[in-house]
């Protein structure tokens, strides 16, 4: 949701930091950038390590298997065969989906 504080349509890391320490002015932005660093930190070694993690309300984020399949180079059209990987996704809870439908006015405290 973009509430203005951005010209864009998504949120970085930095804005989500200020977005923090507006709202919480008891929080030092330093601990603010700590804690957000930490978070997606533990969320990136489960993710590297296999895991599946999930937020009760929010959504869980696990990793889809992408078969080895022939592609093309876009140059020379030529065959190339790109190798299978594993790629993040993100399954949004049905509580998130709720609230983005515009289903429930509730906010967050």
């Amino acid at each position: 949701m973009n509430d203005g504080t951005t010209d864009h349509d998504g949120m970085t890391k930095s804005e989500l930091i200020a977005r923090l320490t507006s709202r919480y002015p008891q929080l030092v932005a330093k601990d603010a950038e700590f804690a957000v660093k930490m978070v997606l930190d533990a969320m990136t070694n489960s993710l590297v390590n296999g895991e599946r993690i999930e937020i009760r309300g929010f959504g869980s984020f696990g990793l889809n298997q992408r078969p080895a399949r022939i592609g093309r180079n876009p140059k020379s059209g030529e065959k190339v065969l790109v190798p299978e990987k594993l790629v993040p996704h993100f399954k949004a809870g049905k509580e998130l989906r709720e609230r983005v439908d515009g289903k429930s006015n509730v906010e967050t405290q």
